[in-house]
C-alpha cells in the first residue's frame, strides 16, 4: 500500500500555483520560431526538478511583475500628492499654482528640486526648511501618503481585482500586468476624480469652504471626459445591454432605455447627456435640501461648495451613483462630527469629507446595489413621488428640530 501523501498547503493555493506554471511554460517555452506546446490544464506535471524550478520561477515572475506596478502606481500616487498640496494651500487664497515656485513661509527661499521630493524630502530633512530649519506641517506629508495608499487601493480593486467586471482580464493577467487599455483608462478616469476629492476634502476641513475653482475645473473635465467615455464603453455594443448587467466606466446612461436619438456607447450625445445630468443633478439636489432644511431650521444647513463638491462628482459618474452617494454620507458625517467633537470641540461638521468618501464607495460598490433600489432609477413616477416625500419630511423635521431647540434656550 502506497504511503498517503500530505500537503502542507491549502487545496486553492496549490491549484493556483500549479495555474501559474501553467501559464508561465506557455509564455516561456519557445525555441526559436516553433513554439513548444505546454501540458493542457488539468493535467500532472513531470516530477522532476525542471518542473519544480518552472513552477517557482513562473509563480515569482508573476508577483513580481504585480509589485512593480503597485510600486509604480504608489510613486505616482506620491507625485500627486505633492502637486495637491500646492493646490490646498494656493487655491483658497487665489493664487496660481505654477508661479512662484514652492518656497518656505518664514524664510521665502525657494525649495530646491531635491528638496521637494514627494514623502522622501520630508524624511530626510525631518520636516524642517533646509535653510532656516522652520518646521514644516505634517498634513503635507500626509496628504502625500495618503494620495498615494489611494491610488494603490483604487488600483487593486479595478484592476487586479476588477470590481467592475469590464471586459477582457484574463485569469493570469493580474499577475502579469496583461490589461486591457481600456481598463487603464478607466482607472486613471477615477483616480482623476479621487485627486479633486482628496483636495476639496482637505479644503473643507482647514477653512470650511471648497474653493470654487476647484470644483468648476473638475466638472468641466468630467463633462469633456464624458464625451469619449459613454456607456457601456468598454463593454461591446451588440447584443443591446441591459443597465442593469453592464457596468462601463460611467455605471449607467442617464436614462433607459435610451431615446431615439442617443445610442449606447456609438456617439457623444450620449455621453455629454449622462455627465450633464450627473452635475445637474448633484448641484440641484444639495441646494434643494440645504434650502428646505435651511426654512426648517431658521438657519443656514449646507454650504453650497457641498452642493459644488457633487456636481463635480455627477460629471464623472452620472446622476445614480450622486443619488446614493448623498444618503451614505450620512453614517461617515455622523463619525466625522463625533471624532471632531471629541477631538477639537468642534461641533461645526464639514460635509466635504463625507461626500468624498461615500462617492468613492459608491463608484467601488456599484454592482453590489440592491436591484429593489435600481428599479426606481428609471421609473419617472416613482423618482418625483419620493422627490415629494423627502422634501416634505425634510422640512417637518428641521422644523422641529428649531422648535426643540427653541425651547432649550428659553429655559437656559
Amino acid at each position: 500500500m502506497a504511503p498517503k501523501v500530505i500537503h502542507s498547503q491549502p487545496l486553492a493555493q496549490r491549484r493556483e500555483r500549479f495555474f501559474y506554471a501553467h501559464a508561465a511554460r506557455s509564455i516561456y517555452c519557445q525555441r526559436g520560431s516553433v513554439v513548444t506546446p505546454a501540458l493542457p490544464f488539468g493535467s500532472r506535471l513531470n516530477e522532476s526538478v525542471t518542473s519544480r524550478r518552472v513552477e517557482t520561477d513562473g509563480y515569482g515572475i508573476f508577483c513580481m511583475a504585480l509589485a512593480f506596478l503597485l510600486i509604480f502606481v504608489f510613486v505616482v500616487g506620491a507625485s500627486v500628492g505633492s502637486f495637491l498640496n500646492v493646490a490646498i494651500a494656493r487655491l483658497p487664497l487665489e493664487k496660481s499654482l505654477l508661479w512662484p515656485n514652492s518656497r518656505c513661509g518664514a524664510c521665502l527661499q525657494p525649495i530646491r528640486w531635491h528638496d521637494n521630493l514627494p514623502l522622501l524630502s520630508y524624511v530626510l530633512l525631518r520636516g524642517r526648511c533646509r535653510t532656516c530649519g522652520q518646521h514644516f506641517s505634517i498634513a503635507y506629508f500626509l496628504v502625500e501618503l495618503g494620495t498615494a495608499l489611494g491610488f494603490v487601493a483604487l488600483f487593486w480593486l479595478e484592476m487586479v481585482e476588477n470590481v467592475h467586471r469590464w471586459p477582457g482580464h484574463l485569469t493570469f493577467s493580474p499577475r502579469l500586468g496583461h490589461y486591457p487599455w481600456a481598463s487603464y483608462l478607466g482607472f486613471a478616469w477615477h483616480a482623476l476624480l479621487l485627486s479633486f476629492l482628496i483636495a476639496a476634502s482637505i479644503c473643507d476641513l482647514k477653512s470650511r469652504e471648497i474653493p470654487l475653482q476647484l470644483t468648476l475645473t473638475g466638472t468641466l473635465v468630467g463633462l469633456i471626459g464624458s464625451m469619449f467615455l459613454p456607456w457601456p464603453w468598454p463593454h461591446a455594443l451588440t447584443p443591446p445591454p441591459a443597465p442593469l448587467t453592464h457596468h462601463g466606466i460611467y455605471n449607467w446612461p442617464f436614462w433607459f432605455p435610451l431615446p431615439d436619438w442617443f445610442e449606447p456607447g456609438s456617439n457623444w450625445q450620449t455621453g455629454l447627456a449622462t455627465g450633464m445630468c450627473g452635475a445637474m443633478a448633484g448641484t440641484f439636489l444639495l441646494r434643494a435640501i440645504g434650502f428646505i432644511f435651511s426654512k426648517g431650521l431658521g438657519k443656514e444647513a449646507l454650504g453650497l461648495g457641498d452642493a459644488d463638491l457633487m456636481m463635480m462628482a455627477g460629471a464623472f459618474l452620472g446622476w445614480q451613483a450622486v443619488v446614493v452617494a448623498f444618503f451614505l454620507s450620512v453614517f461617515p458625517a455622523l463619525l466625522f462630527g463625533i471624532i471632531l467633537l471629541a477631538a477639537r470641540n468642534d461641533n461645526s461638521l464639514p460635509f466635504g469629507p463625507a461626500l468624498a468618501l461615500s462617492v468613492m464607495a459608491t463608484c467601488l460598490g456599484w454592482r453590489w446595489v440592491p436591484d429593489v433600489v435600481r428599479v426606481f432609477f428609471f421609473d419617472a413616477t416613482a423618482l418625483i413621488a419620493i422627490a415629494l416625500l423627502g422634501g416634505c419630511a425634510l422640512f417637518v423635521m428641521s422644523f422641529l428640530l428649531r422648535l426643540i431647540r427653541g425651547k432649550e434656550e428659553q429655559q437656559t
